[in-house]
């Protein structure tokens, strides 16, 4: 019998990868959409008389209104702003306002400065370093996939058949296995990250990775206790749940709970080990 503690000690801090940090393919394919608009504004860093330059510009080249949002790291080409004075709904998709409203924007936003005080020598090189820090924000989705990743890995090397994200209803279908238990009686549809498919039994398989504590890991470890029990009297089926993170440190009693109703609950060293290789027959 594998002991709770030792199990739990084995969790690790990080399984951070080498691009989970930044997708540098990303970062340069966006800045790369606003390349010839950024260099038409670059004309304009240096210039004392930058609003009327601006306005000059934008006469002949209406289409550098669409770059402005990402100076500022907006996504969205509607911006909101106020203040006391002035404001409202701005849009950026085309020319939609008059020169002097975005002339007003561009002012108040400290965007003007931005060029006239030379702060930066080229906006192309600036807007790269945008994409960058915008793209940081994408760490949480990158890093709610990395377990998943590893564990595909592992059923690849296992040269195992398995589907990814499928529904129970998926599975009624394609192997007749009822999961209504599951489901609250088909009132709600359960996806699995992998389905695992052999000979004599469908694998049901969710993955997840806790690097920080939350009250998020109790409400997973109640839900997967519950699935771990239903599941037991299903015939042909069984729930697989591989999860790591020392984030699971600060929620270990439950977690421990699941362990005890869950034998098919590994971590990562037990994938490593060769779980996948022999647990699904």
């Amino acid at each position: 019998m594998r002991d709770f503690d030792t199990w739990l000690a084995q969790f690790r801090d990080s399984i951070s990868s080498y691009d989970y940090y930044i997708d540098f393919d990303k970062v340069v394919a966006n800045a790369e959409r606003y390349r010839a608009e950024l260099h038409l504004l670059n004309s304009l860093i240096g210039r004392q008389d930058v609003e009327l330059e601006f306005k000059a510009l934008l006469t002949r080249y209406p289409s550098i209104i669409s770059v402005v949002p990402i100076l500022i790291a907006v996504r969205e080409h509607e911006i909101y702003a106020v203040d006391n004075e002035t404001g409202g709904l701005y849009r950026f998709d085309r020319i939609r306002h008059s020169a002097d409203e975005y002339c007003l924007f561009m002012r108040k936003t400290g965007l003007f400065d931005l060029m006239s005080r030379h702060i930066v020598n080229n906006l192309y090189d600036y807007v790269l370093g945008v994409e960058t820090g915008l793209d940081s924000n994408g760490r949480k989705n990158r890093g709610g996939h990395l377990m998943e990743d590893l564990v595909e890995s592992y059923l690849q090397k296992a040269r195992l058949e398995y589907y990814k994200e499928m529904y129970a209803s998926e599975v009624r279908y394609r192997w007749g296995i009822d999961l209504s238990s599951l489901t609250n009686t088909g009132r709600t549809e359960k996806r699995f990250d992998f389905v695992v498919h052999t000979s004599t039994c469908v694998y049901a398989i969710e993955t997840n990775f806790y690097g920080s504590s939350g009250s998020k890991l109790n409400e997973t470890a109640r839900s997967y206790k519950m699935l771990a029990i239903e599941a037991r009297d299903i015939a042909g089926f069984k729930f697989v749940w591989f999860t790591d993170g020392a984030g699971w440190r600060s929620a270990r009693q439950n977690l421990r709970e699941t362990f005890e109703v869950l034998p098919t609950l590994y971590n990562i060293k037990e994938l490593e080990g060769g779980i996948a290789a022999t647990l699904f027959v």
